[in-house]
């Protein structure tokens, strides 16, 4: 978070913010000072070395997208600088004519770990965040790939924050565009869950303290337009708003 152009670590509580010193995944410790919320403007909650993004985790996503729920997990990279946080714009580029919003949990790790089991993966977990896997659909298309289309500048919005007590099992997601209603679901209709997930994409990488996973989107995709607003909220988190720009 922003504090007079000032970089803090927080704690949310209420309305009330606690300045920390220190780092999340180094320890933190109160800097003694407490300011209201209104007063600090939030950043994205991390900046991760990368974004692993899980497909057609959702049946009913996978079906409006014509394709079959995969036998194993189907991931997916997006760049570092496609990292935004609350409030900060969505940028259309002119490469595409078509950009989809899709809202998910995000997972975010907070320990070095490789080969996690399951029953060990809330051990390696520091929280969790709303993200919006924006696309450019028209470009995932044509190019037979995922990179360029989930990859351009200001295409993971992740925030308002890390929550660190968080129930996944049946959280509801939704997505609204100027306030109507586009995407809504549960975590709990997800075909693999934040467990399983983790634990699979740690058999094929390590994970660092700040990676994030993206664990799919329910159905409702749709495209996104300049001008409008686009809102992530998961019950037990909170919301993600980022308005829609054109590309300068």
């Amino acid at each position: 978070m922003s504090l007079d152009d000032d970089l803090f670590f927080g704690v949310v509580e209420g309305e009330a913010v606690i300045l920390m010193n220190g780092h999340p995944f180094g320890g933190l410790e109160p800097l003694g000072q407490i300011v209201s919320l209104s007063d600090v403007r939030l950043i994205a909650p991390v900046l991760p070395s990368k974004v692993i993004a899980v497909g057609r985790n959702y049946a009913e996503h996978a079906r409006e997208m014509g394709n079959d729920v995969p036998a194993e997990p189907m991931i997916f990279l997006k760049p570092s600088t496609s990292v935004i946080g609350p409030g900060e714009p969505i940028t259309l580029p002119w490469q595409s004519e078509r950009v989809d919003h899709e809202a998910e949990l995000a997972v975010v790790i907070g320990r070095l770990c490789r080969d996690v089991p399951e029953d060990r993966v809330d051990e390696v977990v520091l929280g969790y965040t709303c993200a919006n896997d924006v696309t450019a659909r028209d470009l995932q298309k044509t190019d037979g790939q995922w990179g360029r289309a989930k990859g351009f500048d200001s295409f993971c919005p992740l925030g308002p924050w890390v929550e660190t007590e968080f129930d996944f099992d049946d959280a509801r997601v939704v997505c609204r565009v100027n306030g109507e209603v586009r995407q809504e679901g549960s975590t709990g209709q997800m075909v693999r869950g934040v467990r399983e997930l983790v634990s699979w994409i740690s058999s094929v990488m390590t994970l660092i303290p700040g990676d994030v996973i993206l664990t799919g989107t329910p159905a409702g995709i749709g495209p996104i337009h300049a001008g409008e607003t686009v809102e992530v909220e998961i019950d037990g988190i909170g919301a993600l708003s980022n308005p829609v720009v054109d590309r300068g």
